[in-house]
This record gives structure tokens, C-alpha cells and sequence, in this order.
């Protein structure tokens, strides 16, 4: 049978179109690819979801056109101010379009009085909303000098300081390989063996003994023996939920980097459950490496339970990995609903039974940084070195405080929180 004209097929057939009329079904997947390069995980079948949404809501209202879209689009709680702020950028908010502006922009710090910190606008949302030739395409004015930058900053020292948080993918892919070439030193410390050596402070009596024999009744020399210096194993305990996942996505290519640089370095991932993954960061392609890590962790970006994830490492790992004045690095926030009795019993714990505790915290990059919530108010007494990890800065700054003595008893946190 011959359709009639003006109908489709595919409404013939009974089905729904997929698509609002008009340029909203343009804009929508524009959108769609807006979020996808601000680094939501986005495909075609949430672009489909999307459509469907939009036409079934449709634009008298604002608010509702934001809810379907976030409906579909979002997926988890971390991922809505990206979401958001693309929205308003998007759906042309002017309040955001002075943002994004100045976040594509050099910060230029004077003398004037602080202004009231406002949200962050993130970089890969700016840098989604450029039109990909436009930074490509060849202007006439290339060769012209119109600014002397002799005493700028490089880009490479800009991404020393810059927080992985609001960096575009661009600078993200950079400094993935500055963080494969970090390496973090650790002090030898001497070890109850001993080794033969040409002076020490330890006689080595069989030896002596067996030069006495065969000297036939001639003074023999002393064999002495010194004590053997070795690197202390490392422990890692890197926090992969919600609030932490940039940072422990940015911070497993540093460990990997330090797992296949030196024996004795053990990594374990806890959210809701604990993931020993130091047999698969042994791989030396870490693109490998991480996709076999991915494969075993099932608790990525969800919740937090530190307290029950440190009393199972207690029970299972500790004796077999805390051995020998071994250095523990805690990755956290410490943003735990179950902080209290039970968490600052298990961090005590763990602090007894290695040499030194250092917590790694990126909520340390904000200078009005309180103690408030109950599990960092819990595990704070217990820790030796309290740090920030939120740029390739702190962990410079993480190298040099392992070369000083511990401090059990009391904080030692960095003032410049660069």
C-alpha cells in the first residue's frame, strides 16, 4: 500500500518520533556532545533518551526542560554541577558566559582586597563550548607579536599548580605523563640483617674463627660485619568514591609508575569493599595496567565506608604487609558516614602497627579547611603527616615531608596550599 503524502512510514507503523520538530532535536544533540567532552559518560543511547525526554516534556517550562534533561543525562551525584553549569552556559545564562571567559583566561593577582570566593567554572566545560577549528584554523596576524610573555609562567609550570579538578582533557592527557615520570624517594633505613663488610661495629666471630684456623698460629684480623639499609615497604590506601574519583583516577598513574619503580610497594582501592590491585598495576603498559584494574573493582564512585574497609586491611593484610618500618599513605577525604568509635579505633590500629601514617587529603587545598565532619575529627589524632593531593605540587610536597622524621602526636599540615 502507498503511504499517503505527508505521513511516515515509521508512523504508519505505529511508532513514536524519537525526535522533537524543528532545531531543538539539533540543539539537544549538541548538547549531548558539549557534555560528553566535559568528560560525562554519555553515548547515543542517552542522546536517544534525551530526545525522548525533551518531547515529552517540551519547553513551556524551564525548570522541567532541566529535570528530563538531568534525568537522563546524569547518572551520578558528582556529575550534576558539570551538568549545571553546561546547562546555563548552554541554554544562554549571560551570568555564565562571564565565567567561562575568565576561565579560559590568565589569573592576574593585585593588590586589591579579596573578593567573596564564587564557584569554579571547570575548564572542560569552557573548553567543550569552543567550536573544535577554531583553534586550528590559520589567522593572518600569526606573526604579528602582540603580547611579550618574557616573564609569564610555561604551561608546565601553570600545570604544576593548577587543581586536577578544573583542568581541561587536554591538560589532563599532559599530565598523565608528568605523573608517570614522578618517583617518590624514601629514606634506607638499617634492617636487623647484617652483611660482611671492611669495618663496621659488629666482630663477625665465624668468620674470625675460620681465619684464626687457617692461619697456623698467626695473628689473624678481625672479620666485622655492618647492618644492611633498605627502602621500607609502601603501602597505599587510595580512596575510589564519589567525591574522590578525579583525584584517584589522576593518582593511579602515579602508582603506577611507583609500583614498577621499586619492590615492595603494595596498593589497595576501598569504597564500599577492598581491592588489592598491586599484581595488576605490575604491568608495565599502564593503559593495561588500568583496564585490568577497572575490571576488578566493582565499588568505582560509590559510597564510602572507611571504617569497615580499614578493619578488614587490619585483620587480613596488616601482618603480612606492615612488616619492616613499612610507610603507609591513607588517599582520602574522609567524608564517612559511619565515622565515630569504630573509625578512630581502626585508624589507632593501623597506626601501631606501621612506622608512619600520612593522610593524603584534597580538601586540604582550601584555605578555609575546618575539621568538622566526624570521620576526619576521629582519624586526625592517629595519622603522623596530615597533606593535601590535589595538584603535581603536593605530591612534590609529599617527597620532601618523607624525608623528615615523623611526628605522631600531633598535625603536620603544609600551610601553602598551592
Amino acid at each position: 500500500m502507498t503511504p499517503e503524502p505527508g505521513i511516515a512510514t515509521s508512523q504508519l507503523a505505529g511508532a513514536v518520533p524519537l525526535a522533537p520538530k524543528g532545531r531543538l532535536a539539533e540543539n539537544v544533540v549538541h548538547f549531548v556532545r558539549v557534555l560528553r567532552a566535559a568528560g560525562l559518560p554519555v553515548g547515543p543511547a542517552r542522546t536517544l533518551a534525551a530526545l525522548e525526554a525533551v518531547d515529552a516534556v517540551g519547553l513551556a517550562n524551564r525548570e522541567d526542560f532541566r529535570a528530563a534533561l538531568g534525568a537522563v543525562l546524569v547518572s551520578r551525584h558528582e556529575q550534576l554541577p558539570v551538568f549545571e553549569q553546561a546547562f546555563d552556559l548552554f541554554w544562554r545564562n549571560p551570568k555564565l558566559l562571564e565565567k567561562l571567559i575568565a576561565s579560559l583566561l590568565p589569573t592576574v593577582f593585585g593588590r586589591r582586597g579579596e573578593a567573596a570566593p564564587e564557584p569554579e567554572l571547570p575548564a572542560r566545560i569552557a573548553q567543550a563550548m569552543l567550536p573544535p577549528a577554531a583553534l586550528d584554523l590559520p589567522r593572518e596576524d600569526d606573526n604579528e607579536v602582540l603580547l611579550d610573555a618574557a616573564f609569564t609562567m610555561s604551561p608546565r609550570e601553570i600545570l604544576q599548580r593548577k587543581d586536577f579538578e578544573t583542568m581541561t582533557a587536554e591538560e589532563l592527557s599532559a599530565v598523565r605523563g608528568m605523573l608517570r615520570n614522578l618517583r617518590l624517594p624514601l629514606p634506607e633505613l638499617p634492617t636487623r640483617r647484617t652483611t660482611p663488610a671492611s669495618r663496621g661495629h659488629r666482630v663477625d666471630l665465624r668468620a674470625t674463627m675460620r681465619r684464626a684456623t687457617g692461619a697456623a698460629g698467626r695473628l689473624a684480623p678481625l672479620a666485622w660485619r655492618k647492618r644492611v639499609h633498605r627502602t621500607p615497604p609502601l603501602v597505599v590506601l587510595c580512596d575510589i568514591s564519589g567525591s574522590m574519583d578525579r583525584y584517584a583516577r589522576m593518582l593511579l598513574h602515579f602508582l603506577h609508575a611507583i609500583t614498577n619503580d621499586r619492590d615492595r610497594v603494595h596498593v589497595l582501592l576501598f569504597g564500599t569493599r577492598l581491592t588489592n590491585i598491586t599484581r595488576h598495576l605490575k604491568h608495565r603498559d599502564v593503559d593495561v595496567a588500568l583496564a585490568r584494574v577497572a575490571s576488578v573493582v566493582a565499588d568505582w564512585a560509590g559510597g564510602t565506608r572507611i571504617g569497615s574497609c580499614l578493619d578488614v586491611f587490619n585483620r587480613r593484610w596488616s601482618r603480612r604487609l606492615l612488616g619492616q618500618n613499612a610507610v603507609v599513605l591513607l588517599i582520602s577525604d574522609g567524608l564517612d558516614a559511619e565515622g565515630g568509635p569504630g573509625l578512630a579505633a581502626q585508624t589507632e590500629r593501623l597506626a601501631k602497627s606501621c612506622r608512619r601514617l600520612v593522610w593524603l587529603n584534597p580538601l586540604l587545598r582550601y584555605e578555609g579547611f575546618e575539621a568538622r565532619p566526624a570521620g576526619i575529627k576521629a582519624m586526625l589524632p592517629f595519622v603522623d603527616d596530615f597533606l593535601p593531593i590535589h595538584n603535581l605540587d603536593s605530591l612534590e610536597g609529599l617527597a620532601a615531608a618523607l624525608d623528615h622524621a615523623p611526628t605522631r602526636g600531633r598535625r603536620a599540615m603544609v600551610p601553602d596550599r598551592r
